[in-house]
């Protein structure tokens, strides 16, 4: 008999949103194997999520590791093609918007195996994004699409998917927070770190703010000018410390610089952050559910409900001091949750899964 349903993850990112997945199916007694590609594949960006996370140890590790867009995503395609071969699933779930979800949605749908994607429908309309690309071909293959916001819905009608394919469930990422919520202790990390009991928490990587040596520069202009206000705590990413570092961005004295930390860490940093600076996706979401004031370095998102009912908004380098500071001066209101982010996403996803088993 040939596996049920087959999870491939690959990057930070993939793991928050599939434990809640993975749990809920095992509730189901549904037969399931976790494939890790290695896209993501040091401590503190993998090995430490599935321990936190209750994920259990990958039934396959592909070990691809880091690599240019096109090597790292042929180099999965041809270790999934070769494992999905033998294993036949019944259905593949992809997760988010990494190079594994685009690999393994071509791979499963040239082999004509059903597969799902987690976090259907996100647009930020911005095709220089790589993650764009990605959203886009998995999303036009899946044979189900499990959306966490009405706008994901909406994109997906128009883009002419068919109603009966589009699931709107939530979001898997929050159920996550939400079941580690009485975890994240910002009086320890800040006592860890030595922080004051204010301070802000910046996360960059994208390529369109540090891959560019003049980008990078003004990045750390701007994030410097924040550091006059309040002193910023920067989990760097792997990716881009090296231009972050030529820009200059580590020599103000309070800018911190500290290595990728695990999800119970980072999140108890953000708990307790006066407001967040990033460049991140996932973030925008984690901000909202906890009421932290979020400042994205981006023209555009593809979490539009982060603004309309969260803690987000969208600024620019040049403006980012002083948007700080307003958000320093204002009272925050409480955030409205969007819809169905309730911590039971991974329920209904489980479910719709059952049910086409």
């Amino acid at each position: 008999m040939s596996v049920q349903v087959l999870h491939v993850t690959g990057a930070r990112p993939n793991f928050p949103k599939a434990a809640p997945v993975v749990r809920a199916l095992r509730e189901h007694g549904v037969d399931q194997r976790l494939v890790h590609t290695g896209q993501h594949y040091d401590e503190q960006m993998c090995d430490v999520f599935f321990r936190q996370l209750g994920l259990p140890e990958p039934d396959v590790n592909l070990g691809v590791g880091s690599g240019s867009h096109a090597v790292q995503t042929g180099t999965i395609m041809a270790g999934l093609e070769s494992l999905l071969s033998q294993e036949q699933p019944r259905l593949v779930v992809v997760y988010g918007d990494v190079n594994s979800t685009l690999a393994a949605a071509l791979v499963a749908a040239k082999l004509r195996i059903p597969f799902a994607h987690v976090e259907a429908g996100l647009r930020s309309f911005n095709r220089a994004m790589p993650e764009e690309i990605n959203r886009l071909v998995t999303d036009r293959l899946a044979e189900i699409l499990f959306a966490t916001s009405p706008d994901a819905v909406a994109h997906l009608a128009s883009e002419g998917v068919a109603a009966d394919r589009i699931h709107f469930v939530g979001n898997p990422m929050i159920d996550t927070l939400m079941v580690n919520l009485d975890r994240l202790d910002a009086v320890r990390i800040r006592a860890a770190l030595r922080l004051p009991e204010q301070y802000l928490v910046a996360t960059l990587h994208r390529p369109s703010n540090v891959d560019d040596a003049g980008d990078a520069a003004e990045l750390a202009k701007a994030v410097h000018a924040s550091a006059d206000l309040l002193p910023v705590v920067m989990p760097v990413h792997p990716r881009g410390r090296a231009s972050l570092a030529a820009s200059g961005m580590f020599d103000h004295p309070r800018v911190r610089v500290v290595d990728p930390m695990g999800y119970v860490e980072f999140l108890s940093l953000v708990r307790g952050a006066a407001a967040v600076i990033t460049d991140s996706g996932g973030v925008q979401e984690e901000t909202t559910v906890l009421g932290i004031p979020c400042l994205t370095l981006r023209p555009d998102t593809e979490r539009p409900v982060t603004i309309t009912h969260g803690t987000n908004q969208l600024v620019d380098r040049a403006g980012l001091a002083v948007s700080v500071r307003a958000a320093l001066d204002r009272k925050q209101r409480a955030p409205r949750t969007p819809p169905l982010w309730d911590g039971r996403a991974g329920e209904r996803i489980a479910d719709v899964i059952a049910d086409f088993l």
